[in-house]
């Protein structure tokens, strides 16, 4: 039998001890492989501040081309 996965929300910092309380809130992408779920306790899912990864991309271009 395996251990449960032990989630870190992302708004705190902090582990989250209880699965039901945990929620998934994004999935970002790796350079290589699947990328990974973000998770955040269930009353911090609206505090996770999100950079659109399209909006990212575009803005990294804009800064590169600048300097």
């Amino acid at each position: 039998m395996s251990a449960p996965a032990m989630h870190v929300c992302r708004a705190c910092q902090e582990v989250i001890t209880d699965p039901a309380d945990a929620v998934a809130v994004a999935h970002e992408l790796g350079n290589s492989g699947p990328g990974w779920t973000v998770w955040a306790h269930a009353e911090h899912a609206a505090d996770v501040g999100l950079i659109d990864p399209d909006l990212l991309r575009i803005m990294l271009r804009i800064w590169a081309a600048e300097s």
